[in-house]
């Protein structure tokens, strides 16, 4: 009878958390979900910050539920979480503060002064990441330029999948793929880049030693595993950048695919076995994120679900709650570019009351603010749409190659109504799912670290026996060739 290897996948994203029990039996995988839970931004006095305490403790019940949900031998632990964000712990090996939030308004203006002692081309030939003010490098150097005291009595910076494995087993490290993000490292060595650390004046003895994906890091501390109820599992570092988990779990073949992690943000790219950094891809914003298995990531970071996401808690707010199917239908049943509205912009980074914000960029634009609900879901989808358009043209371009299939994964993969306006105005064919791919990605990552899986595309295959997938083939793209020029600024 085969063997049922059990996996707990700690999956953080930045509108909830989950703890899910992965199951791998006779080259099949089960996922279940065994503890769900809030997440998001909270005040702390002018800031906003990560509530990073109710995070471990709610890691901790989900890992308990998990384990007693368990019906075969528990074999490790892995964690993954959103990128950019960092606590920093002191001297005794405590947390000072709770973590800012990546969309504090603590890096207004960093970039610019971050490019008076490092010239932006330089910057991005040292790291090959696209500047976004969220950055880690910012938010350090943001630190630095306000003289913070917190940045003084730092011993060590760890990202918050690191925090959480600390939390988890006392140790303080790296992951690979998540320090990528922070724009601090050079991507052709994999290495802090010196150069920039020492051009910004950032403290590079706070960095910890990088470690990557598929390495073993240590046990639950004993005294969190008695408490908690369970033995001192294995704690494996895994793509623990949320993204690259999801990627690790596209269930694609050949070369000729791009994927798009379709979530808060959308991150759409192609893997490649090497860094892209140019002065194309530097003209064109895009990134190279480390991946697993000795991957990159070449992509764009495009806003995301995150104008629909803040619009619902919104309404919520106001005692008015909606599935998300719920504004879906009521978007489809709105009618089709009714009004042109970039949910890309700036001015919808910052979280607070979307849909007021929405209507005021409009009215400031001179357009029609929104009247209805359903109308402003369509108009964020639309736009998200005719950006995935845009930017699979530019992907093409800069990788020399056409995109013969666009798979989308994680939470956005379930808005058919998105999959099919992305199908359309791309004009190639998406394939959706599966829903969970980060929290899969963790899980075969463990299962690759434990020797349950050979390789990469072994685990690939494992995701195509064990998940569905729908496909959408693109329909007329007149209408979006259409909409797009009529949006495209006057000369």
């Amino acid at each position: 009878m085969p063997i049922k290897h059990c996996y707990i996948a700690v999956d953080l994203g930045a509108e909830s958390g989950r703890v899910m029990l992965g199951t791998l039996e006779a080259g099949r995988l089960e996922l279940l979900e065994a503890h769900r839970f809030p997440n998001g931004s909270v005040p702390q006095g002018d800031s906003i910050r990560w509530d990073i305490g109710r995070l471990f403790a709610e890691i901790d019940q989900g890992i308990a539920r998990a384990a007693g949900r368990a019906g075969g031998r528990l074999e490790a632990v892995g964690v993954d979480s959103w990128g950019v964000d960092f606590g920093l712990l002191d001297e005794d090996d405590r947390l000072i503060e709770p973590p800012y939030h990546y969309r504090d308004s603590r890096t207004d203006g960093m970039m610019e002064r971050a490019f008076e002692r490092l010239p932006r081309r330089e910057f991005y030939g040292r790291t090959g990441i696209q500047f976004l003010p969220i950055n880690s490098v910012f938010q350090l150097l943001a630190m630095r330029l306000a003289g913070d005291p917190v940045l003084e009595r730092a011993k060590r910076l760890l990202f918050i999948a690191d925090l959480v494995n600390w939390h988890l087993c006392g140790q303080r490290l790296a992951e690979y793929t998540l320090a990528s993000t922070s724009q601090m490292m050079d991507m052709r060595t994999g290495c802090w880049s010196e150069a920039v650390l020492s051009a910004l004046e950032l403290p590079a003895d706070i960095l910890p030693d990088i470690v990557l994906p598929g390495t073993g890091i240590g046990e639950l501390r004993p005294e969190l595993a008695r408490r908690i109820g369970v033995r001192p599992l294995p704690v494996v570092a895994v793509g623990a950048h949320d993204t690259a988990s999801a990627v690790a779990a596209v269930p694609a073949e050949g070369d000729r695919w791009a994927y798009l992690s379709s979530g808060t943000w959308s991150l759409l790219g192609v893997e490649r076995d090497r860094p892209m950094i140019t002065d194309e891809t530097f003209e064109a914003a895009f990134t190279n994120e480390g991946g697993v298995e000795g991957t990159f990531r070449l992509l764009k970071n495009i806003m995301g679900l995150w104008p629909l996401q803040e619009c619902r808690r919104q309404w919520a707010s106001e005692g008015m709650t909606f599935a998300y199917e719920a504004l879906t239908a009521m978007a489809e049943a709105s009618e089709p570019f009714a009004a042109a509205l970039d949910p890309c912009d700036d001015a919808f980074l910052a979280p607070g009351n979307m849909p007021a914000r929405i209507n005021e960029h409009m009215a400031a634009h001179a357009r029609t603010p929104f009247a209805d609900r359903g109308g402003m879901v369509r108009a964020i989808l639309e736009g998200l749409a005719l950006a995935y358009r845009r930017h699979v043209r530019q992907l093409e371009s800069v990788v020399g190659h056409g995109v013969d299939a666009l798979h989308v994964v994680g939470g956005g993969s379930r808005n058919g109504l998105l999959n099919r306006f992305t199908a359309d105005a791309t004009e190639r064919p998406v394939v959706a799912g599966p829903v969970e791919a980060t929290a899969i990605g963790n899980v075969l990552m463990q299962a690759l670290a434990t020797g349950r899986v050979d390789s990469i595309e072994e685990a690939r295959a494992v995701v195509c026996r064990s998940f569905p997938t729908q496909r959408y083939e693109p329909g007329d793209p007149e209408v979006w060739r259409h909409e797009e020029e009529r949006r495209l600024p006057a000369d």
